[in-house]
């Protein structure tokens, strides 16, 4: 078997169409919480701590300044406002799968169990059978 013939099976499996779908929505996902940290809890917090934007938040190592040819030379910045706000970020997100997979493992769970009630093997039909003749 050709290595294409074994990369066509291994791309024609369910697997690989799940997980490009998991990373498309995931990014999706992703970009939703941002805008939701950027333009929804970021704000309020920048007004708690003085009324600054978070992400601009940060240390100047060095002061920028004017070189002998006339070019402005960036100054230096630790910038741990960004970090915040990523952290922030990192945390909701994470939170919201822990969330969502907590959901998906109960409805699996639930189904699982009346999967189980449904489908009774021939013994277990026997002995309710033998019950239900005993309670007559």
């Amino acid at each position: 078997m050709s290595f294409f013939q074994q990369f066509k099976e291994f791309a024609i499996r369910g697997n690989v169409l799940d997980l490009a779908v998991g990373v498309i929505i995931g990014g999706a996902f992703g970009k939703i919480v941002s805008s939701f940290i950027n333009d929804i809890v970021m704000p309020p917090l920048g007004l708690l701590v003085g009324g600054v934007d978070v992400k601009h938040l940060s240390l100047v190592l060095k002061e920028g300044y004017v070189d002998s040819k006339g070019a402005l030379v960036e100054s230096v910045t630790l910038n741990y406002g960004m970090f915040i706000q990523n952290v922030v970020d990192f945390t909701f997100i994470a939170f919201a799968i822990f969330v969502a997979i907590k959901g998906i493992q109960t409805l699996k769970k639930k189904e699982e169990v009346s999967e189980e009630k449904a489908v009774a093997t021939p013994t277990e039909k026997l002995l309710e059978e033998i019950r239900d003749l005993l309670k007559k």
